[in-house]
């Protein structure tokens, strides 16, 4: 392919033209694109708008398991049979406590899970204060909380609370969300991003690849979070979690994912693009290839299977040329990290479930509930 499709296509998503949807297909399939040219394209959009800087976010997992939704890829749903580490909700003390280590480990922005259909009049009030307490202390890092569905008044709470971005992922398209997930509705996860959205709330919202969704799904999802200015877009592969109804991916290769993440940038050019959960597992050898399309990832693992070690990922970034967002060096923070193992293994297609120690960093310091 000529030099100058790829730099054409980089100048189109720069400009703010929106690819058709032929165009978006040949990214995702056409054997003829070369990754490389196209890794080079989506990070000239990445460079122009998002730098050389890399966001790291470490996620909350507030309660573990419990949750009456069918959602097929996930541990925690009611029809998993993984076996996780079942436990109720956090103290708020516990909570703020993992937020302290959090930030110190070089987090930007602190994510709480929160697992079960949606946020009560009880839950909000309860996540207004602990916003609060986290802001109080830290009024220059970030929140970002995922609780579910949200009407438009707890939005609002939230906003007020000092919320700075309220995760909820549309996962795969609204045609093949029946496949994965039977208790609700697409139209029931969009009306909470619209909540959000009128609350003045940035949309922290993306996908899970390799459910068995086609090329089309994947580029409707892009799509429509374009269309929904979604501020941050994890792309997720698919972690092979036993007991989940989903728990074999399919048709992910590094090669593939790479493109999916092109597609992303190229799609949403000023978005924060994370490489999310399963990069280590699916990318494999070309891991650092996607902070050129990505600009943001997760440390310290998932919700329920772990990750990378911390300094791993951090001596990835470092070694890539980039820079991390934080009021710590990236060096201090490799220097400070005392775990030199990767807590992946190595076999880098095994999924390793997260233990309470893991889940629950900061129970002795905070105290049980």
């Amino acid at each position: 392919m000529n030099r100058s499709f790829y730099i054409d296509l980089a100048r189109q998503s720069m400009a703010g033209e929106e690819l058709s949807d032929g165009l978006c297909g040949r990214i995702l399939g056409d054997e003829t694109l070369e990754i490389l040219p196209l890794l080079d394209a989506a990070y000239e959009v990445r460079k122009t708008f998002r730098g050389k800087e890399v966001v790291v976010h470490i996620i909350n997992n507030a309660q573990n398991g419990h949750c009456p939704e069918d959602c097929h890829y996930c541990a925690q749903a009611k029809t998993s049979k993984a076996d996780i580490e079942e436990y109720g909700l956090k103290s708020d003390a516990e909570m703020l406590e993992e937020a302290r280590q959090a930030y110190s480990k070089g987090a930007y922005r602190y994510c709480m899970v929160f697992a079960g259909r949606g946020a009560s009049p009880a839950r909000v009030e309860r996540l207004t204060r602990l916003i609060t307490s986290i802001k109080s202390e830290f009024p220059h890092k970030e929140i970002c909380v995922s609780t579910g569905f949200v009407t438009p008044e707890a939005a609002v709470s939230l906003k007020q609370a000092g919320l700075d971005r309220l995760n909820h992922n549309l996962n795969t398209s609204e045609s093949y969300y029946p496949n994965i997930c039977t208790t609700h509705t697409f139209a029931d996860r969009l009306n909470t991003l619209l909540a959000a959205r009128q609350a003045g709330i940035e949309l922290c919202s993306g996908m899970i690849v390799g459910m068995g969704e086609t090329h089309a799904d994947i580029i409707e999802v892009a799509k429509r979070l374009r269309l929904l200015k979604a501020a941050s877009i994890p792309v997720n592969l698919l972690v092979p979690i036993e007991g989940n109804l989903l728990s074999e991916p399919k048709n992910l290769t590094p090669q593939f994912a790479l493109r999916v993440l092109c597609l992303f940038r190229f799609l949403n050019p000023k978005a924060e693009i994370r490489v999310a959960a399963g990069r280590e597992g699916h990318l494999r050898s070309m891991e650092v290839m996607a902070l050129y399309p990505a600009n943001s990832l997760f440390l310290q693992g998932y919700l329920n299977s772990k990750g990378a070690s911390n300094r791993r990922t951090l001596q990835m970034i470092k070694d890539a040329g980039f820079e991390i967002k934080s009021d710590m060096s990236i060096d201090d923070l490799i220097k400070n990290d005392k775990i030199k193992n990767d807590d992946f293994g190595g076999d880098d297609a095994k999924v390793v479930l997260k233990g309470l120690k893991d889940l629950r960093p900061a129970y002795r310091q905070a105290g049980p509930h």
